[in-house]
């Protein structure tokens, strides 16, 4: 268990006990252990599909009608006033009370791969992953302002303060390497509104501290304060490690605060990151090849570039790995905006599903590309506002069928009405890729079993998967 005042009502029980207690000792630390690992050792409720996610977050909300979902019928409908019948009574950002006009789509669609997926012409390296992708045309959300849904998107809730999924994902699967963190975010930006994105959204909430998000610098030093102050060398930064981790165990034995525990294994953590992160960041041994792949250069704060990272640290275990792009918000323009911000991420992410799966890690990697929601169909001027009815989402890798979509929108790509899916419906096909089933993964706080997929109902999408 992991409130504190229980734990300390326990260490003053068996301090109190003798030596008659021991025995209850070791059960109780037998508990710590399964409360820190509710899955158990390697107990997952069953035969997970994918070991690690990568999430490339297209923070902005990118337009579907520009991307990914086709709608040639629009056209004959550009200019023309949007039927009542669909926005009557609905959320409009910034549009409330102004004359709503269809906006045709503003580039041109083709089928690509022997799949035929549809996509639009900003994509011309992501069209070769054609047969790669599960592009899901039927995401629908709750909140239609970016922060609450960046919020929304990554807790299951617009209510701040509640564990991310990345931090949820550790909590259950803890990490496969001791040398980094288990939760790394990166984020560049560029090609419309950059809007803010807080450090929250890869919190841990609730959850003790030790699961949430790290976030790595795209460019200069990656982490800050990592690297030893001059004259001072790996045996004395050691010393200071060993003595400060033991005033901490003192304070712990009194305590038994898992907080304390947290910190102790920070302090061991960025200790090994001293010599883990530059290694991790020095790209010189990378293949030509594969740096012109990626078409960065290495280090310069590009999408790109955080994607070669992203491989990197999806090489050395690292678990969950989030690359925001900045610059997805076109209230004006978006027909210009889009295709700036597509060519900013369209070469990198390619070149992240192809490096990862001709080294055959593919297979047990869940790539994700999205944002936190769509674009109206209605004008906003020369752009488009925010919408949440109806957008598309794609995934690539191991348990997500190749070369397939799967929903629809309406005519005029305003609402999900064909297999639509919720935001926390993907929160479950994520974590039942992994192993988790949602309905069986929670924590308890003040009282109450909290779970990332909430109290509502939430599906796993059998219907993307491999058999």
């Amino acid at each position: 268990m992991f409130p504190i005042q229980n734990e300390m009502a326990r260490r003053t029980f068996l301090r109190r006990g003798g030596l008659g207690t021991i025995a209850l000792t070791s059960l109780f630390r037998a508990n710590d252990s399964a409360a820190a690992a509710p899955l158990g050792s390697g107990g997952l409720h069953h035969r997970p599909r994918i070991k690690r996610v990568i999430h490339l977050y297209m923070a902005g909300g990118p337009s579907h009608l520009e991307t990914f979902d086709y709608k040639p019928e629009m056209a004959k409908y550009d200019g023309q006033p949007m039927p009542q019948s669909l926005t009557d009574g609905q959320p409009i950002a910034q549009l409330q009370g102004k004359s709503l006009k269809v906006m045709a789509p503003q580039h041109p669609f083709a089928r690509h791969g022997e799949s035929g997926l549809w996509m639009s012409s900003v994509f011309k390296h992501t069209a070769s992953l054609a047969d790669d992708m599960c592009v899901i045309k039927s995401m629908h959300t709750e909140q239609i302002n970016h922060d609450p849904a960046h919020t929304f998107f990554n807790t299951g809730t617009a209510i701040s303060g509640r564990p991310s999924m990345g931090a949820w994902v550790m909590y259950g699967l803890g990490a496969e390497t001791q040398e980094l963190p288990g939760f790394i975010v990166l984020t560049s930006e560029g090609g419309g509104q950059s809007q803010p994105i807080s450090s929250r959204q890869w919190h841990s909430g609730f959850l003790p501290s030790r699961y949430q998000g790290v976030q790595m610098h795209a460019t200069g030093n990656p982490v800050h304060y990592v690297g030893n102050p001059a004259g001072v060398g790996p045996r004395q930064q050691r010393e200071v490690v060993d003595a400060v981790s033991r005033i901490n165990s003192l304070r712990n034995q009194v305590l038994d605060d898992p907080e304390i525990a947290t910190r102790i294994s920070g302090y061991e953590m960025a200790f090994r990151m001293q010599t883990s992160v530059p290694e991790l960041t020095d790209m010189s041994g990378e293949p030509e090849h594969i740096v012109k792949m990626y078409g960065c250069t290495p280090g310069d704060g590009s999408f790109g570039s955080n994607c070669l990272l992203a491989r990197r640290l999806a090489e050395r275990g690292v678990r969950f790995i989030q690359l925001y792009h900045r610059g997805w918000d076109h209230h004006g323009g978006v027909k210009n905006g889009v295709a700036k911000t597509a060519s900013l991420v369209d070469q990198g992410t390619a070149a992240l599903v192809n490096d990862l799966k001709q080294r055959g890690m593919l297979e047990d990697t869940l790539i994700v590309w999205g944002g936190e929601f769509g674009r109206t169909p209605m004008a906003q001027g020369s752009g488009r506002d925010h919408h949440i009815n109806g957008f598309s989402l794609w995934m690539a890798g191991g348990g997500v069928k190749a070369g397939s979509s799967y929903g629809a929108t309406d005519e005029f790509g305003y609402n999900a009405v064909e297999n639509k899916v919720h935001v926390r419906d993907f929160h479950a096909t994520m974590l039942h890729l992994l192993g988790i089933d949602h309905n069986r993964f929670s924590y308890k706080f003040q009282g109450l079993d909290f779970r990332l997929t909430g109290v509502e109902p939430a599906h796993v999408i059998h219907d993307i998967l491999n058999t």
